[in-house]
């Protein structure tokens, strides 16, 4: 197995790596201070080619792959959570649901302007009672001539108080459990749909976070994505890209507060010289490292396998292995940073210092996506019907 990257993604890494360093992480102190992105970020952004990376240039993308989702997501979180998460959320869990399950109509009115940045995008699934059990959602949609009227309310929606466009999970048929459920597209400025301010949060503060509620929304029936009651599928895929896409994240959040953790303790004196020299820093250092390079290769293959999956390869393991890589990269980024807090000592509890906010956003990374316990199921369930 080659492990290492490819010239044109390495490529894509240096130039999302300086644009990062050069437009967001300057700003991303601030981001978290206010709770919100200055303006200008998100056209930037679109710009850049990191709103449609996976979407060709037909629909106003860049032609990237999975690939460039992960090398893409990394570089940003390195530099800010706030902005790799509503990031992803709008690239991968909207944008590229349309263009993975759209029509050409529908990738052709939508995906240009998310694309461009200069529409915002969002998924709705989790409901005040379904979160882990997001299939037993009870939004539902009912057929009324040409359109489908939505009735029901999502919360801790990534981007929903500025989204202009939804992707939203309805039940069409409640008593067929999972397999009647279908997905839509809609608008901001559909009449009965209503929006939260955005919720107060510990960590990844300035990406908005809020509730979606649909009081008699009237759909279009050409905004069904997908096939009626076919809901499960782009749901349950949708989840399982996510998982490998999503995992890109921590990767970036623990290269970054081991990069702080080496700085600091170069730089940091005590009894006289720098505790670098201390024998337990250096094992904090060395199993730090090791514990990012291990989660790194298990994203990597799970996003090999996803990219098989996604180009119609049969017997993938990535339901498996991209629960498995969520997991891991994402327990490993909160080891990293507690170790590097602890590592700044005091000035670890100080909102001064970088490293403190790392440490408040990792911990979005074992509950969004599926929490690390239901992760956990789908690994031991999956492994154990293997061995039957």
């Amino acid at each position: 197995m080659d492990f290492e990257l490819t010239e044109e993604q390495k490529t894509l890494q240096v130039a999302v790596r300086q644009f990062a360093e050069r437009e967001i992480r300057p700003l991303a102190s601030q981001i978290d201070h206010d709770d919100r992105f200055p303006e200008g970020i998100w056209r930037k952004l679109g710009d850049m080619g990191l709103l449609g990376v996976a979407v060709d240039e037909e629909y106003g993308g860049v032609g990237g792959d999975l690939w460039s989702f992960i090398i893409a997501g990394e570089e940003m979180a390195a530099a800010s959570s706030a902005v790799a998460l509503s990031m992803g959320a709008h690239s991968n869990l909207c944008v590229h649901n349309i263009y993975r399950n759209g029509t050409d109509a529908q990738k052709a009115k939508y995906l240009p302007e998310l694309c461009a940045g200069k529409k915002v995008g969002a998924l709705c699934i989790t409901e005040p009672d379904h979160g882990s059990d997001a299939m037993g959602m009870e939004t539902r949609a009912v057929r009324d001539g040409d359109a489908y009227v939505l009735q029901g309310s999502k919360t801790w929606i990534t981007n929903a108080p500025v989204a202009d466009v939804f992707v939203v999970y309805a039940k069409t048929d409640p008593s067929a459990g999972a397999f009647g459920i279908s997905a839509f597209i809609v608008e901001r400025d559909t009449p009965g749909l209503h929006t939260s301010t955005p919720f107060e949060k510990m960590g990844c503060r300035g990406s908005p976070t809020g509730r979606v509620s649909f009081d008699e929304v009237r759909v279009p029936a050409e905004n069904l994505l997908g096939a009626e009651n076919g809901g499960v599928a782009v749901v349950m895929s949708g989840l399982d890209i996510e998982r490998v896409v999503f995992a890109a994240l921590p990767l970036g959040q623990a290269r970054r507060a081991l990069e702080l953790a080496v700085a600091y303790a170069n730089e940091r004196k005590q009894f006289g010289r720098p505790i670098a020299n201390f024998q337990l820093i250096k094992a904090k250092i060395a199993d730090m490292y090791t514990e990012l390079e291990a989660a790194r290769l298990l994203v990597y293959k799970a996003c090999a396998s996803a990219s098989k999956m996604v180009r119609g390869g049969k017997g993938t393991e990535v339901h498996k292995l991209g629960a498995a890589a969520l997991l891991y990269a994402a327990e490993t980024a909160e080891r990293v940073a507690y170790e590097a807090v602890q590592i700044h000592g005091g000035n670890g509890m100080s909102l001064e210092f970088e490293v403190n906010r790392i440490y408040r956003d990792v911990r979005l990374g074992t509950l969004g996506a599926g929490t690390s316990e239901i992760r956990r199921l789908i690994i031991g369930e999956a492994v154990l019907s293997e061995g039957k």
